[in-house]
């Protein structure tokens, strides 16, 4: 059942031309209605908030809104003209242009250099660039978004934050290809940002609706009410409301998106009682040093969760990939219920039962190609990693099982893990750990990266199911409030070392405060 809410006054008079339209899109792949019907206006300088659960159709609409995908039917109208974006580069034509989640700059060039990249003419003579054209049109666009980046530095040198900004001055270069002010998309831009990043980010978007107009795509419904002047909803690939953002509550849009009320401190666990965790650790880690980190030890029981905290650089990222023998150490050890873990091999930390959820799910968390089947399999397997466990039959039942358990939605068990959405992606990588039920030790790194609400609560249960049976976790958040909702413990990090360790008890949790207080 749809949901119709009558939109806020916008800032701009009601008979304004739309900056951007859609009517009735129609997406189809085999087996799946990605987008049955769905309906969007973005208005002239407004920050429009697009939310919807994993599958809803979000990442098609936006693939179809910069020419990635074409329509089977339905209507894309542009300052009131009917258009067919054919091409990235057809839709830049007509003002559109995209800074996607995972990015796409070029490392070993300077920010300039990328800023420029594919502009036609843009500080290029005869084939050479000219460095103080290029120098003073990329500075142009940091300005205009109020970023203090050097366009001379290398990109590879900048943080995740900086490269973020890089790229939003990128895509604005394509205001240089039409006479009126371009939309511009945001694919989940605060997915791995600090909470100062965030604060940072949200200015500069603020600063966009001036000379833009904005669709802010984020599953954290906090902040697309924060930023955002409208909110559209979708469902089952359907609009199902549009919300004005003053006022509104994350549970009305949540409500929107599943057809029933949200709780915001999903992650909360005050309601449970856990026993406290006893008895000898499961992993005792001892001066564990790397490139970004040293000194580092702690430990952790037998079904208990560990958060570990800090800003980025931290090195918590590289402690957890460590620990999985992904990331080289230069000093120290850990020991795996007394025994000494081998950290310079990933399969032997697969063998001796550790379990890795990365960040970087597309990269290092699975294999593109392959099934959805076969992806949530390749940690059932014996001693060494090497060889199946299961039959086929008996892959078909357990892959089933989880598949319906979080509700990964997906044309059929041997659909590619690649044709998914982000989110199920995600689901996907996470059930592999579930499935294989040997593990001891699971690293959990932004498990819930790229969820929306229900699927971040049901990770949330199934994790406190494994605590429950005996698994330790070791968790790095996604925000300060998860982690406190999520730990029995938390040990935080700054500058490579640990600086503090609080404790989590139920009825009895610290404040973000008190750990943001341990982080500088």
């Amino acid at each position: 059942m749809s949901v119709n809410v009558e939109p806020a006054p916008s800032p701009t008079p009601p008979a304004a031309v739309p900056a951007l339209e859609v009517r009735g899109l129609v997406k189809h792949y085999p087996g799946v209605k990605a987008l049955d019907g769905v309906d969007l206006v973005v208005r002239p300088h407004e920050v429009l908030g697009l939310a919807g659960e994993n599958g809803a159709g979000k990442s098609t609409l936006l693939k179809a809104l910069v020419g990635l995908v074409r329509p089977d039917a339905g209507e894309i109208w542009v300052r009131g003209e009917k258009v067919r974006l054919k091409s990235v580069v057809d839709a830049a034509d007509h003002g559109i242009g995209m800074v996607f989640q995972e990015q796409s700059l070029v490392p070993n060039l300077t920010a300039a250099e990328n800023i420029v990249l594919g502009a036609e003419g843009a500080g290029v003579r005869r084939g050479v660039y000219r460095w103080d054209t290029m120098r003073r049109l990329a500075q142009a666009q940091l300005d205009k978004i109020g970023s203090h980046i050097d366009p001379l530095a290398r990109t590879d040198t900048l943080s995740f934050a900086d490269r973020q900004m890089v790229e939003i001055a990128k895509v604005l270069r394509i205001e240089e290809r039409t006479s009126h002010p371009p939309v511009i998309i945001l694919d989940e831009p605060t997915s791995v940002l600090e909470s100062k990043e965030i604060e940072t980010l949200f200015t500069q978007v603020r600063r966009l609706r001036e000379f833009a107009s904005v669709i802010f795509v984020s599953h954290r419904l906090d902040e697309v009410l924060d930023v955002c002047d409208r909110v559209t909803v979708l469902r089952g690939g359907q609009s199902v409301g549009d919300v004005p953002t003053a006022g509104a509550a994350p549970a009305e849009l949540h409500r929107m998106m599943i057809g029933s009320t949200g709780n915001d401190d999903h992650y909360h666990d005050t309601a449970i009682e856990r026993p406290e965790q006893e008895g000898e650790p499961l992993l005792s880690v001892r001066g564990l040093a790397g490139k970004t980190f040293r000194d580092v030890s702690f430990d952790v029981r037998p079904g208990e969760i560990l958060g570990i905290v800090g800003v980025h650089g931290s090195g918590r990222e590289d402690v957890c990939r460590a620990l999985f023998g992904a990331e080289p150490t230069t000093a120290g050890e850990a020991l795996l219920a007394g025994k000494k873990l081998d950290l310079s091999d990933t399969r032997a930390a697969c063998a001796a039962g550790v379990g890795y959820v990365p960040a970087e799910r597309k990269i290092e968390g699975m294999v593109g190609p392959m099934s959805v089947a076969d992806n949530m399999t390749l940690a059932k397997q014996k001693s060494r990693c090497v060889g199946p466990l299961v039959s086929p039959r008996k892959q078909a039942t357990l892959v089933d099982r989880w598949i319906d358990r979080l509700s990964i939605r997906t044309p059929q068990r041997s659909t590619a893990i690649q044709r998914l959405s982000g989110g199920n992606q995600q689901k996907v990588v996470l059930a592999r750990w579930l499935v294989a039920d040997d593990v001891r030790l699971l690293l959990l790194d932004h498990p819930t990266r790229g969820l929306d609400v229900g699927a971040r609560s049901e990770v949330y249960r199934l994790m406190r199911e494994l605590a429950n049976n005996g698994v330790a976790t070791v968790l790095l958040a996604d925000s300060l409030e998860e982690a406190i909702g999520m730990a029995d413990r938390i040990v935080v990090m700054s500058d490579g070392r640990i600086t503090a360790e609080v404790g989590c008890p139920s009825g009895n949790k610290p404040t973000p405060l008190d750990l943001v207080k341990e982080m500088v």
